[in-house]
């Protein structure tokens, strides 16, 4: 399971409307680690401004990968992160996450790094069982 899904919050979606809020504070802390790393990088966008913010460093073993997978690989929690913290996200390998603003100015370098090219650009041999 993903997911710690508390009774009430399972209760909601069995009634048809979920809180996005408590939606996302069950991610939060169901996924410490990448809550913790999508928030880092949110901060460091907001602190140094730019185009994005990205993550070069693996994760420490394999639950924290695992984490990381789950989040972004998810239309529905990532959707929730996305505007939670009012960025884009994007993903690449086990480990690369960025986060990108909303402005419209930075469409450009948001679509480079999701590219075919960006991707295999990103690609190294330590990487390859990740």
């Amino acid at each position: 399971m993903s997911l710690d899904v508390s009774p009430a919050l399972l209760e909601q979606a069995e009634r048809g409307e979920v809180d996005e809020a408590e939606f996302v504070d069950c991610v939060r802390t169901s996924l410490p680690y990448a809550w913790g790393m999508i928030s880092s990088l949110v901060a460091q966008l907001k602190v140094d401004g730019g185009e994005f913010a990205d993550n070069r460093t693996p994760p420490p073993d394999e639950r924290a990968r695992g984490q990381l997978l789950r989040a972004l690989a998810s239309d529905a929690i990532r959707g929730s992160l996305e505007r939670h913290f009012g960025v884009r996200l994007a993903f690449q390998n086990c480990h690369r996450v960025a986060v990108f603003p909303l402005d419209p100015s930075v469409d450009d370098r948001l679509a480079k790094f999701t590219s075919v090219r960006g991707q295999l650009l990103n690609q190294s041999p330590e990487l390859r069982d990740c």
